[in-house]
């Protein structure tokens, strides 16, 4: 297990914002991810300035979104001839925590949408002595409808907490209708 702590020592290895923000837009651009443009914008959330990446990816599945928010997974493997950037599966934690304590990804992959969250301000808030990564998935079943799916582990302080997240997840989903309408991810960083 990891000390929420490890977050911002992780942090550390990009001494300056912009080694962080190449690394996030390199992670864009690998093979398995295949984002053809990338965006970078600034824009208040709540009252909170923060700093918005979207690319039109393949996006993430709640598999996928695990293992990009979570430590020690990298499955990264050349495709179509290209190689990946990176091989340890840091760069999104190191970089999105360079550029603020809490990211929110928003993606859309061919059948799900989710929203994950690495946040030192939740970690704190809640006393953690691990790092937890809350993730909410809908998966589009054959219908055409979406079911939320909620880990199995949350605890009902994040299930609490996340009551919120969905409700805003959903009303940004419906207000962003490029993200429904492409597959891509969408990550805040505040």
């Amino acid at each position: 297990f990891l000390s929420p702590k490890f977050l911002h020592s992780n942090s550390t290895s990009h001494t300056w914002p912009f080694s962080a923000i190449a690394e996030l837009i390199d992670n864009a651009y690998d093979p398995d991810v295949s984002a053809k443009q990338f965006w970078i914008d600034k824009t208040v959330v709540k009252g909170e300035e923060c700093l918005s990446f979207m690319d039109n990816g393949n996006g993430l599945d709640n598999k996928t979104m695990h293992k990009m928010l979570s430590f020690g997974y990298s499955d990264k493997m050349p495709l179509n001839g290209k190689d990946p950037i990176g091989i340890y599966g840091n760069g999104f934690k190191s970089g999105s925590m360079r550029l603020g304590k809490d990211a929110i990804v928003f993606s859309k992959s061919k059948r799900s949408l989710c929203v994950g969250m690495l946040s030192q301000t939740y970690l704190e808030k809640i006393g953690a002595d691990q790092i937890i990564v809350p993730i909410v998935s809908f998966e589009e079943s054959d219908s055409k409808n979406y079911i939320l799916y909620l880990m199995k582990y949350y605890t009902s302080t994040m299930y609490s907490l996340l009551q919120d997240q969905i409700k805003s997840a959903e009303k940004e989903q419906e207000q962003s209708r490029d993200l429904r309408e492409k597959k891509g991810r969408k990550k805040r960083f505040l």
